[in-house]
């Protein structure tokens, strides 16, 4: 279900966007020397339970992966999800 939805960088509100009927999740960040230090995840109410929190995070990493920055989690969601799928281990700075 999450897959036709696309990740935006909204560099000028430094965060991640993913829209999903009408509604905004989100996961700001910091870029410092190549790394990406997410900060906070956000997932409005009524998108909960859906799945959009880890697909956000997922679509995230793919991006910080594919644009060779190495990642610092400090969101406690983001850092949650890698220590469920450790294979992400590899972008953490």
């Amino acid at each position: 279900m999450e897959d036709h939805f696309k990740l935006v960088n909204n560099e000028e509100k430094s965060r991640f966007e993913l829209e999903v009927d009408g509604h905004i999740a989100f996961i700001d960040y910091k870029i410092k020397d190549k790394k990406i230090y997410l900060i906070h995840t956000e997932v409005p109410a009524e998108l909960g339970g859906k799945g959009i929190g880890n697909a956000i995070v997922l679509k995230t990493l793919h991006y910080i992966k594919d644009n060779g920055y190495s990642l610092v989690p400090l969101c406690p969601f983001v850092a949650a999800y890698i220590k469920r799928h450790p294979e992400w281990e590899a972008i953490v700075a």
